[in-house]
């Protein structure tokens, strides 16, 4: 485990139910418009969720992450995103940290969901002189891949690995069960092995996940993606959740022996932001249902859930100010607000997560969270005020 914030030993248990969330939502006093359905299990997640990426990796900002994650699961907030490689895997237990304060401080294990992600190495020491090295060591001499399943010195999709890292979350986090894991950015595999062999792969992957599933080390699993579903379908990157769920479903079987298996694929993320609006307005994914929809139309079809990633744009949308959009949401104070409002505000996206470093950050996302998010027609609007 990285120095710094230490994972408490002890593994809680539970995951997030129906019953528990409704609870922590109508406690949080926040309004009905700050909480979104997750799919038909009832289960209520916060409009604006946690994310973990930013930060050095050092114990000042592990001990940072760990006071955000517990506030903020303290004031509303109850979706944390977090992955096995964000900075250089320190991320997972500084939300362990926090998670465990928020529930040392009242805060129930199931009204939570603790999202992480697999696929991307995991350097705990930082990126080695030789990865190449690295990898024969700690990687295949292992057996949790192989050289034909690394992408570009950074990625390895085995079931092995992925496994491993999910694993390493439950373990680094401090928690039995981890409400989703996402397979991060298979796409960057297409230009290597082409996307027929890439969805062999996720097959395997998927139905690995699917027995994890069927153990209790996870509920729901997904794909990260960040240019798979805002490309255009021409585009070689291009993954339709159509093809995503044909793949689950067969993961399914092959995991239970059973051919009336429900698969557990509910949830992908997306790059949403003010200057990243694809996913929303790229009609691209065949639903099988008589029609070509957006991402986010598409998702709701198919009864997947959508987080939109990247809200701030990696900080750059929270020094840059849009007057239309300055001019329907008054009542906050500033850029980094009025972008997260945006995206949260979405039709079909169902949390908006909002790197956070600092606690001044979280008090941005949390002044967004007290006020209703923006009407539909006013949101439309902003699009028609851009052409």
């Amino acid at each position: 485990m990285p120095d710094g914030v230490k994972a408490t030993a002890d593994m809680i248990p539970g995951h997030a139910t129906p019953e528990a969330t409704r609870a922590y939502a109508e406690a949080s006093g926040l309004p009905e418009g700050h909480w979104s359905d997750f799919l038909r299990t009832r289960i209520r997640l916060s409009s604006i969720g946690v994310g973990t990426f930013p930060g050095a990796a050092d114990h000042a900002t592990d001990v940072e992450v760990a006071a955000v994650v517990s506030r903020a699961l303290r004031s509303g907030l109850n979706v944390v995103d977090t992955a096995a490689h964000y900075r250089w895997g320190r991320a997972l237990a500084a939300v362990g940290a926090g998670l465990h304060d928020a529930l040392a401080r009242g805060v129930a294990r199931e009204a939570v969901f603790v999202v992480s992600k697999g696929g991307f190495v995991t350097f705990p020491e930082g990126r080695p002189p030789d990865p190449e090295a690295w990898f024969a060591e700690r990687v295949e001499a292992r057996g949790l891949g192989r050289r034909e399943d690394l992408a570009k010195g950074v990625h390895c999709l085995s079931p092995e690995y992925l496994l491993h890292q999910l694993d390493l979350s439950r373990e680094a986090i401090g928690v039995e069960t981890l409400d989703a894991f996402l397979v991060d950015q298979p796409e960057v595999h297409i230009p290597l092995i082409g996307k027929e062999r890439l969805n062999r792969k996720l097959l395997a992957v998927f139905t690995a996940l699917e027995r994890a599933v069927r153990e209790g080390r996870l509920r729901f699993y997904g794909i990260a993606t960040f240019h798979a579903m805002r490309v255009e379908t021409d585009n070689p990157l291009f993954q339709s959740l159509t093809s995503m769920l044909g793949l689950a479903e067969k993961a399914a079987r092959e995991a239970s022996g059973d051919e009336r298996a429900r698969h557990h694929f509910r949830l992908v993320t997306i790059p949403f932001n003010l200057a990243m609006t694809e996913g929303f307005t790229r009609f691209s994914h065949a639903t099988g249902q008589g029609n070509i929809a957006s991402t986010l139309q598409a998702a709701h079809q198919l009864r997947v859930y959508v987080m939109g990633s990247h809200a701030l744009a990696k900080g750059r949308l929270a020094r840059e100010d849009w007057p239309p959009l300055a001019a329907l949401t008054p009542a906050l104070a500033g850029p980094a607000q009025r972008a997260i409002q945006f995206a949260r505000s979405t039709p079909g996206l169902g949390t908006a997560l909002v790197g956070m470093r600092r606690l001044a950050h979280l008090e941005d996302a949390l002044a967004v969270a007290r006020v209703p998010p923006l009407e539909k027609k006013a949101y439309l609007s902003l699009y028609e005020r851009s052409e």
